[in-house]
């Protein structure tokens, strides 16, 4: 019989082996077109669909192309170019590549081919500042949005009305057809989330975008607050919005989700005799509130056997907000949520937990999540680590680091947002 702590990380590897682009990109890729493929794109998952692009691409069928990446989150490829790039943060590397594939995408014609990998994470790879917007302006507002709680398709609709590459532009720049493969991050996995949209109509607006930032509190720096007025008064063209003919080109296969992992997850678990609740791959809010709602449903399954009874593994997906109350603090959503469900649990028997993100890395640190047995906090206090006060300063990271559960898997090169799973057994 395997170990808690093996089948909640065995789960969490069935969940990445479902989103690993190597397996899924190929069974979609299109014939070669009569002219030339340009392949472009941004995301955590950009080389590993790079590659297998390559890898399953014609020989002699022309191809070429840039991706861009994270950082240490690059493979060797022979026919399309990877570059590395700043994320969560944009930066100058990103600004540089994203400028070359719109240019790129400009110069196809209708015989040839744009195909693009889009993935979680391109929003911030894939930015090239709107006309009159410098980097350190973006690089300022991303930071607020960051540390203001803001839901990733909130943040997405500012970032697409102060970009010239997303909200649908790289596909507008395109004369030849347009598929866009997309590996879902986001909730609902509608592809104008994803990387902030490409290649996909916006429903949003100049006025969302301002309104988003007063609701969170962001003073943007001046150049920016006078775009986004100069496009509320239509001095300045909207994205392309839903039914326009100009994107008539343009395909989006949303090919990976999160729904896919979970289902693999809880597979895992039922091929070792455990039952496998999905409670959602959609679970959005404050992370350390959403842990009290499912410490107190596991509590409910461990006293008094209902709706489900022991061995259990509730798997959830999605994305849960953090606003940070401390510049200092270490870590992410995935620990945060754990660290406060340790504390809503207070070390009762038989409930173990794994929370991490798919991409590998859960916010600030080298960590994709942790693990948390029934003695975490027992083990944390005697190595001198207060769970509530490292609640308090946002640095889940300096617990797991104490109580030696931190997850580390290096970069995934895939992300289908986080995989959560509480396992309580009998």
């Amino acid at each position: 019989m395997k170990s808690e702590r093996e089948l909640l990380l065995g789960s969490y590897h069935a969940a990445l082996a479902a989103a690993d682009p190597l397996q899924i990109v190929p069974a979609h890729l299109p014939p070669p077109p009569a002219g030339r493929t340009l392949v472009v794109g941004a995301g955590k998952a950009a080389a590993s669909m790079a590659l297998a692009v390559e890898q399953h691409w014609p020989a002699d069928a022309p191809l070429s192309g840039t991706v861009i990446t994270r950082y240490r989150h690059g493979l060797p490829t022979t026919r399309i170019k990877v570059i590395e790039a700043g994320h969560p943060v944009p930066d100058a590397a990103g600004e540089q590549a994203a400028a070359e594939i719109l240019a790129e995408a400009g110069r196809l014609t209708a015989q040839d081919l744009l195909l693009v990998l889009v993935s979680g994470g391109g929003s911030s790879l894939l930015s090239l500042p709107a006309a009159g917007i410098s980097m350190a302006d973006l690089k300022q507002v991303t930071r607020q949005l960051l540390h203001s709680g803001a839901p990733i398709q909130s943040m997405n609709i500012v970032r697409k009305h102060l970009s010239a590459i997303q909200g649908g532009r790289l596909a507008l720049a395109s004369r030849a057809p347009v598929l866009a493969l997309v590996v879902s991050d986001v909730t609902g996995d509608d592809p104008t989330h994803i990387a902030s949209g490409p290649c996909v109509a916006d429903p949003s607006s100049y006025a969302d975008a301002i309104a988003i930032l007063r609701r969170h509190g962001v003073e943007p720096p001046p150049a920016i607050a006078t775009h986004l007025e100069r496009g509320l008064r239509g001095e300045i063209a909207e994205t392309p919005k839903p039914g326009d003919p100009a994107l008539a080109h343009a395909e989006n296969r949303v090919i990976s989700t999160a729904q896919q992992s979970l289902q693999a997850a809880a597979a895992y678990f039922r091929a070792q005799g455990i039952t496998a609740a999905i409670l959602g791959d959609s679970v959005t809010g404050e992370a350390r509130e959403v842990a009290k709602v499912y410490g107190a449903l596991a509590r409910q399954v461990r006293d008094h056997r209902t709706p489900w009874q022991a061995p259990l593994a509730l798997i959830s997906g999605g994305e849960c907000t953090v606003t940070v109350r401390s510049e200092k603090g270490r870590g992410g959503r995935c620990t945060e949520f754990l660290l406060s469900l340790a504390l809503d649990l207070d070390g009762a028997a038989g409930i173990h937990a794994l929370a991490c993100d798919t991409d590998g890395i859960d916010g600030s640190e080298d960590n994709a999540g942790a693990l948390l047995a029934p003695d975490a906090l027992r083990k944390a206090a005697a190595r001198g680590a207060n769970a509530a006060a490292l609640l308090d300063a946002n640095d889940a990271y300096g617990f797991f680091e104490a109580t030696g559960e931190l997850v580390v898997t290096g970069p995934t090169r895939t992300n289908v947002n986080d995989y959560r799973v509480i396992l309580i057994t009998p």
